[in-house]
């Protein structure tokens, strides 16, 4: 299944650097009007970098970036929420057999559910695969392998160190460390987890394209926020006179006012104007209000960026026509967010670490009932047979998923209640665990 590793000018890893990036700097020298933004080895978060690679801010005038877009909390809380849920949920490894299928356990286990790197838990590696989709629209593992190719490990790159190119109808990567001279791998070798709009050696990032306006507008009405309640929410002034003041007059009022009356620590200190002047207090604007409000739209409209719904994240005041109760919530989740990042995981590692389709993984969602006992009490019962039903679970096998021991053959442990096909069968089935 190994390739040998790709073919690379030698001139190309000699150089201390990016000679992609040095050349194309050379071009847009050249013709500085002109955009060429596309398979860059080096992207970056920071706005001057974006902005010398052809980035724009939003309208808003605020530049989203991977670094600016999480300090809004609506873009953090859906990262965490589909991270976190994606990587509570464990991922096992089957067998096709000719009864169906048999979970098998082997060393890539370990890898996939516990830990992939000495550096990395196998939860930190999923959730920085979602955050890299999220914010980058790619994540990109490394796959090491011993000598009979079987996986050792996986090591995590950041997309900005890792330049996807296609020669010959495969996928080539490139790969500039931190330190050392840059190196290439066949598509074998490397774990490639796409986000939506892949077109075959990148996808779409979520904060670049579904989201980028709404997260400029809500930098924008954060700053607005954090300023008007620095200045301590107080109305706005107009301080007027019958007299004549002069500029530097106006420009000292101005300033002792500012000094005195503004912020949290003056709220509530009394004013005293001399020289007749007379202040009169002006209610918040309707564009500051409307500002304000907009806050709480775009909690809705980056959720909806992301695929995760509002209440989710906190937006209580939303609502879902998912029915009641956080099973059918979590149901509704899964099929119509979640099932996409599971289907491109497990295809990915399908594909890239078993040799022959006679091994494949899959996410066990009952992992999203933990912490819920009644579903989960409700859905075993039902495995095994409650309410006379015919049951596809032995006693064994629920009392594994509750981590207890298994009983004896001889006391029912591997039987599978079914009323009709056993005449001997109880008139109750036994207990779940």
């Amino acid at each position: 299944m190994n390739q040998a590793k790709p073919a690379i000018d030698p001139d190309r890893l000699s150089y201390k650097g990016s000679t992609i990036l040095t050349a194309w700097k050379a071009e847009r020298e050249a013709s500085r009007n002109v955009i060429r933004n596309e398979g860059q080895f080096y992207r970056s978060s920071d706005p001057q970098v974006i902005e010398l690679l052809g980035g724009r801010a939003a309208s808003s005038g605020y530049r989203v970036t991977d670094e600016t877009a999480q300090r809004v909390s609506a873009v953090a809380a859906c990262i965490r929420i589909l991270g976190g849920t994606i990587a509570s949920l464990p991922l096992s490894i089957y067998e096709r057999t000719d009864e169906g299928r048999k979970k098998v356990e082997t060393p890539l286990w370990y890898l996939l559910n516990e830990s992939p790197s000495p550096a990395w838990t196998a939860a930190t590696m999923i959730e920085w695969w979602t955050r890299c989709n999220a914010l980058r629209g790619d994540a990109v593992s490394q796959i090491e392998r011993d000598r009979n190719g079987q996986p050792t490990g996986f090591l995590q790159w950041h997309p900005d160190r890792v330049q996807v190119e296609t020669k010959a109808g495969q996928l080539h990567y490139y790969f500039q460390p931190k330190e050392g001279k840059a190196f290439g791998l066949f598509a074998d070798d490397v774990l490639h987890i796409p986000g939506e709009g892949f077109n075959g050696e990148r996808s779409l990032s979520v904060i670049q394209h579904a989201a980028h306006q709404s997260i400029g507008i809500a930098l924008a009405a954060d700053d607005f926020s954090g300023k008007f309640y620095k200045n301590g929410a107080s109305p706005k002034h107009l301080i007027t006179t019958d007299g004549k003041m002069s500029t530097e007059l106006i420009d000292e009022m101005k300033r002792q006012y500012a000094e005195k009356y503004t912020g949290p620590e003056n709220v509530g200190k009394p004013m005293v104007l001399t020289e007749g002047l007379k202040i009169e207090s002006l209610s918040m604007s309707a564009v500051d209000a409307e500002l304000l409000e907009s806050r709480k739209y775009q909690v809705i409209d980056i959720a909806r960026a992301f695929g995760v719904p509002p209440f989710m994240i906190g937006a209580q005041e939303t609502s879902t026509s998912w029915g009641t109760g956080i099973e059918q919530q979590t149901l509704g989740f899964v099929k119509f967010t979640l099932q996409a990042y599971l289907n491109r995981i497990e295809q990915e590692i399908n594909r890239k670490l078993f040799a022959t389709p006679k091994h494949f993984v899959e996410f066990n969602l009952d992992g999203l009932l933990r912490g819920d006992s009644k579903a989960e009490s409700e859905a075993l019962r039902q495995a095994r047979g409650g309410s006379q039903g015919p049951g596809w679970m032995t006693l064994n096998e629920v009392r594994r998923v509750k981590n207890l021991p298994p009983l004896p053959a001889d006391k029912g442990g591997d039987d599978v209640y079914d009323p009709k096909g056993n005449e001997d069968a109880q008139e109750t089935p036994p207990a779940a665990a």
